[in-house]
């Protein structure tokens, strides 16, 4: 029986240390020492360390000259190997994780020698247990030893010192869609998009897709970042996901970019997340995805109810985000909500399953309408800045678009009533409600404040008058007000 190994995983990584400088970096702390099994493998990587340390290219070509110079070309298998090796990575987004199985190999064949090495001495004629005993524990803490003093163990892979956790973390990045105030999807937190069925879930997901391709420019007037290549899970309904994608998108202008940067999984996963934690990540790095769409959420546990398997899921999440890997997630609410009363807020404890599903989630979008109506109501229920509407969005379902209904845009409202607005005012207007709530008036104001600091209104303070009574700031749209005032 040969011992524990795994060629392609060390094929990967060196590739990936060909292909770029940066990935050595991250992977000679998870590999630590004596990490490959094949001895050509060991000499390669100790040129890799060694043209890296020079600030040497570590491409092909330069491995080759060194390993000339050594006189280890011939031995590691002649000049084409190397370029086969480069050829033969599947990218350098998944080195790291490669670089842990291949350390993890060599972990098991370490403990494999030590293990045969006691059976020989247990059956040694004369063989003392106690100093067998000892030389067990000698081998154990000197391993365990061995592991906590280099950065390739499990305790200390993702350490980082507090200072660039707080200036690499990805803190100040752009968000992937939305805006630094208000953001709907930030990089590096999940995005669930929550709601009953046919109430445009998909429609709204497909958008954001084809934004992170380029395909469109925002979506619900917010701004979308751009993906490298997107991995779509259709493991709901592939056909009917299909037919609703296929509203979007031009086949003949649109064939590059969907045959290129976007890769579409059909059906169940190999296995579920709760039971396979890594399959996130390893489906990401396998089809070199920086984008993961889960449709739907509920095809990809085991039960959505069990704390323990939602918990066992944020893990499979939070794997691939540790990976740079984005995650964009649709889910149903429960089904007593059904019942809940026509334009009633949606709230957390709407969502189906466990708490602890959006726990983990950094930013929860609620549909609340009628399957099929045209108009429904985006809420952001679980935010990352600003809050984010209630939105009273407008559904093509023929052309597959979704637009922000114009009469209840704060900045539209303003243009529409020229003797101004108060937050009370707008307020009452976007929620229905006589009495709008404190919550209501408060965001009413952050509305009206936005548009004064982006010059689309002005603000005179202590204006007498408003529904509320009393003297209370009063907004203007900013040209019909610059008019009256002129």
């Amino acid at each position: 029986m040969q011992p524990p190994h795994d060629i392609d995983a060390e094929l990967a990584v060196l590739g990936a240390c060909m292909h770029s400088r940066e990935a050595i970096e991250e992977v000679r702390p998870v590999l630590g020492d004596g990490a490959f099994y094949r001895p050509a493998h060991e000499t390669i990587w100790r040129v890799l360390l060694a043209l890296h340390s020079e600030d040497n290219p570590t491409d092909p070509i330069a491995v080759n000259d060194r390993l000339s110079e050594q006189g280890d070309l011939q031995r590691v298998g002649g000049p084409d190997y190397a370029h086969r090796l480069a050829g033969a990575s599947p990218g350098i987004s998944g080195a790291a994780y490669h670089a842990s199985i291949v350390r993890k190999k060599a972990d098991l064949r370490h403990q494999l020698a030590s293990g045969l090495r006691i059976v020989q001495r247990a059956q040694e004629p004369g063989a003392d247990p106690d100093a067998i005993r000892s030389e067990i524990e000698a081998d154990v803490r000197a391993e365990r030893e061995r592991a906590l003093a280099s950065g390739q163990g499990r305790l200390s892979r993702h350490l980082v010192n507090g200072y660039r956790f707080v200036t690499e973390t990805g803190a100040e990045t752009e968000p992937l869609w939305g805006t630094p105030e208000k953001t709907a999807w930030a990089s590096g937190e999940s995005l669930m998009i929550v709601g009953p069925p046919g109430v445009g879930k998909t429609t709204l997901a497909h958008q954001v897709i084809l934004a992170r391709l380029g395909l469109q420019g925002t979506v619900l007037d917010m701004p979308v970042a751009p993906s490298k290549r997107v991995l779509y899970l259709a493991m709901d309904r592939p056909k009917q996901i299909a037919r609703a994608l296929a509203r979007r998108i031009d086949p003949i202008a649109d064939e590059a970019i969907l045959r290129d940067r976007l890769a579409v999984w059909q059906g169940p996963l190999p296995a579920t997340l709760d039971k396979e934690p890594d399959l996130l990540a390893d489906l990401a790095a396998a089809h070199q995805a920086d984008t993961i769409v889960i449709d739907s959420l509920k095809d990809s546990v085991s039960t959505l109810v069990d704390d323990a398997l939602a918990v066992a899921f944020h893990n499979a999440r939070s794997r691939a985000l540790r990976n740079g890997v984005e995650i964009m997630e649709l889910h149903h609410q429960r089904k007593a909500a059904a019942d809940a009363p026509r334009g009633q807020r949606p709230s957390l404890d709407r969502v189906y399953g466990s708490t602890w599903l959006t726990s983990g989630a950094g930013s929860v979008l609620f549909i609340a309408g009628e399957a099929g109506d045209p108009a429904v109501t985006v809420h952001h229920l679980k935010t990352v800045t600003g809050e984010i509407g209630p939105l009273q969005v407008i559904h093509d379902h023929v052309r597959g678009t979704t637009t922000v209904d114009p009469a209840l845009d704060p900045s539209g409202l303003l243009q529409a009533h020229p003797g101004g607005l108060t937050t009370r005012d707008l307020a009452t207007i976007l929620s229905g409600e006589p009495t709008p709530s404190r919550g209501a008036v408060e965001k009413a104001r952050r509305d009206l404040e936005r548009l004064v600091k982006t010059g689309q209104a002005t603000k005179a303070e202590g204006v007498a008058g408003g529904s509320g009574g009393g003297q209370q700031a009063r907004y203007y749209t900013a040209v019909r007000h610059i008019n009256a005032v002129s």
